[in-house]
């Protein structure tokens, strides 16, 4: 997908401003009951996306293998909100700067998300972040395995996803994927790319 920057901006401004609701990692799960009164904490991940050469390109992070929490999976580079961190980009942006290498300043924040409930408890804020100038990425050593980029026109096309399914704890749990190459997209990162995804499609 060819664009320009204020076409890229446009677009993408349009589909954040758009209404819908938070997701979850229990979207596909109807049956699974969540207990009420659940106390979920603060995270944020940062979507990033360039543009080079007229090609838009998301950043994604492949988590360490060694990693006792998703060993290997596909991620946005972002985390749980820290006490130093005076608000959900904050946390978002430090993380990325930690995860790939990003530096201060070039991210401009073009919008949000609605929230996202995972299975591991947390109510994780994606902000889909412009970055201004190229910049080397820098895996974080013993967190991240690789950096790498997905085209935007793949993730932003909802043809591209389908929906899969393992047992977990005792039950047949689906997911939504968005595989690329030889990058298997799946779970909550797979979620939050189909919100943004059906929003651009509007």
């Amino acid at each position: 997908m060819q664009v320009t920057r204020p076409d890229l901006i446009q677009t993408i401004g349009a589909a954040l401003s758009s209404s819908g609701a938070a997701t979850s990692d229990f979207d596909l799960n109807p049956d699974i009951k969540l207990p009420v009164g659940r106390v979920l904490r603060p995270a944020a991940v940062l979507i990033p996306i360039t543009l080079t050469s007229g090609r838009a390109e998301v950043l994604l992070t492949m988590r360490s293998s060694q990693l006792r929490h998703h060993p290997g999976q596909i991620a946005f580079p972002g985390g749980k909100q820290d006490t130093g961190d005076a608000t959900l980009v904050d946390a978002a942006l430090r993380e990325s700067a930690e995860e790939i290498g990003l530096p201060h300043g070039i991210a401009d924040i073009l919008g949000e998300l609605p929230p996202h409930e995972t299975v591991t408890g947390f109510k994780v804020t994606p902000f889909v972040g412009w970055i201004t100038e190229d910049f080397d990425t820098i895996a974080e050593a013993g967190e991240v395995s690789e950096v790498f980029r997905v085209p935007l026109d793949h993730l932003a096309d909802p043809a591209n996803y389908r929906i899969e399914s393992r047992i977990w704890q005792g039950r047949r749990r689906h997911f939504f994927v968005v595989p690329f190459g030889p990058y298997y997209i799946w779970g909550a990162t797979a979620r939050m790319l189909r919100s943004l995804a059906d929003r651009m499609a509007q």
